[in-house]
């Protein structure tokens, strides 16, 4: 039982490693994309949602890494939302 249950554990351990290994990823390429200078994965991260969202640092710092993940997933995936009403009739 206690080896079923451990194994179960180091599996989702290892799925959060890999989730967090890509969000560093990701922040790499932000920080390439964005032309940080000496910012990379989760720094660049977490400046790019200070500057994108104009959220304070101490909330940004505070936020969970699942968090990040879901905003950047949404961010990254609607890039362009709309901008105000439309003037087509």
């Amino acid at each position: 039982m206690d080896d079923e249950r451990n194994q179960i554990r180091k599996k989702l351990a290892l799925a959060e490693g890999e989730l967090n290994y890509h969000l560093i990823l990701l922040g790499d390429r932000i920080a390439e994309r964005e032309g940080y200078v000496g910012l990379d994965g989760l720094e660049a991260v977490h400046y790019y949602l200070i500057h994108k969202f104009h959220w304070l640092p101490r909330d940004v710092f505070a936020m969970k890494l699942e968090d990040i993940r879901f905003v950047l997933d949404q961010e990254l995936s609607n890039p362009a939302p709309p901008q105000g009403p439309s003037t087509h009739t």
